[in-house]
């Protein structure tokens, strides 16, 4: 069990539990897909937290071995999980999500964490999209950071690749709150027990109606990218700089 379910006083937390890293396989993504359809269906839960139970990462993005590994196939297996699925999952939950990033969130790790309606950040978190660095496009973020940091300052965080602390996550927009006394757990807790206080039938509404009007276009737009960047996996470039990459095993 890589993703783990529990509901504490209304809550649903949804914990990654995948050591060393919490990195993404296609197995690790059905369990996280499996438990937001639990949080959707649980009537006792009126919101979702999703963290990780490792201080040191909250997700250092899809495993690059099983990518190296598996070729386009399996690539492209967990793109569909991690692009759509996820996406449409997080779209019919029906209720608040927010994701509290202590340690690294890196490339597919800030996807899950933007996939979610809020972000809260430990103070001793950071971010990055190494991707290009491994011969692989952060396509999502082409589609999705633009809209929340703009289009130049999207450009110099996923070409130039270099990691970013949470004062800078949270000045930029990306991150909604920086935690205080208790991390980022608690301070999700908090945002997620003020919402869950109100009526749920309204939060629902409001959300899909948020949803609508704020990301309209963009599934299209995401979608487009799981064959392009499928295809990138097999050729000598990438596989290249994913050997590289492994042999030096660092965030």
């Amino acid at each position: 069990m890589t993703v783990t379910y529990a509901v504490e006083k209304g809550i649903a937390v949804i914990r990654l539990a995948r050591p060393p890293l919490n990195t993404l396989d296609v197995a690790t993504l059905d369990e996280l897909l499996t438990a937001l359809e639990r949080a959707r269906e649980d009537s006792g839960a009126r919101a979702v937290v999703l963290e990780s139970g490792n201080p040191r990462a909250f997700s250092a993005g899809v495993d690059l071995l099983a990518v190296r590994d598996g070729g386009a196939a399996t690539f492209r297996a967990m793109l569909e999980r991690l692009y759509l699925a996820l996406y449409d999952a997080q779209h019919a939950l029906g209720k608040p999500s927010i994701a509290a990033v202590e340690g690294a969130a890196r490339g597919g790790g800030i996807t899950l964490a933007l996939s979610c309606d809020v972000i809260v950040a430990g103070r001793g978190a950071s971010f990055g999209y190494p991707e290009l660095n491994v011969g692989i496009l952060p396509g999502i973020h082409f589609a999705l950071l633009p809209r929340i940091v703009g289009r130049q300052k999207a450009f110099e965080l996923l070409f130039a690749g270099e990691a970013f602390d949470a004062a800078e996550a949270h000045r930029l927009g990306l991150v909604a709150r920086l935690a205080v006394a208790g991390g980022a757990g608690e301070s999700a807790r908090a945002l997620a027990r003020s919402v869950a206080a109100k009526p749920p039938g309204a939060v629902r509404a409001a959300k899909d109606a948020f949803v609508r009007i704020n990301d309209a276009g963009a599934r299209a737009q995401i979608a487009g990218l799981v064959e392009t960047m499928a295809a990138m996996i097999d050729g000598p470039e990438t596989r290249a700089a994913l050997d590289a990459f492994l042999a030096g095993q660092r965030l």
